[in-house]
């Protein structure tokens, strides 16, 4: 590759990167609301033990369970609206590659 070549290079590169890592800081924030869904799931077992034991009113696990589900149901969306990022980010990066 000549000077030249890699010089113009440069603007796609440096598109390359930066869509990389627009990538990553989403992937990184999918995975944070992943954890938070997983501990969200556990809180509900965790509800539903203490229910089955006797330790927690119906009640009160209708009403906690309503809002976890709630906070689950707007993880799931975000995590969908991400995912639909990042597959749109890894398609320019794909196309940067191939063009590039």
């Amino acid at each position: 590759m000549s000077k030249s070549e890699a010089h113009d290079d440069v603007p796609g590169l440096e598109a390359l990167e930066q869509a990389v890592g627009r990538a990553l800081d989403r992937v990184h924030a999918l995975e944070r609301d992943l954890e938070q869904t997983r501990s969200r799931s556990q809180e509900v077992e965790e509800l539903l033990q203490r229910m089955t034991s006797g330790e927690e009113s119906p009640a009160r696990m209708a009403e906690r369970l309503q809002v976890l589900k709630s906070e689950n149901t707007d993880l799931r969306e975000r995590l969908d609206e991400g995912r639909t990022v990042a597959e749109r980010l890894l398609a320019r990066v794909r196309y940067l590659e191939e063009h590039g």
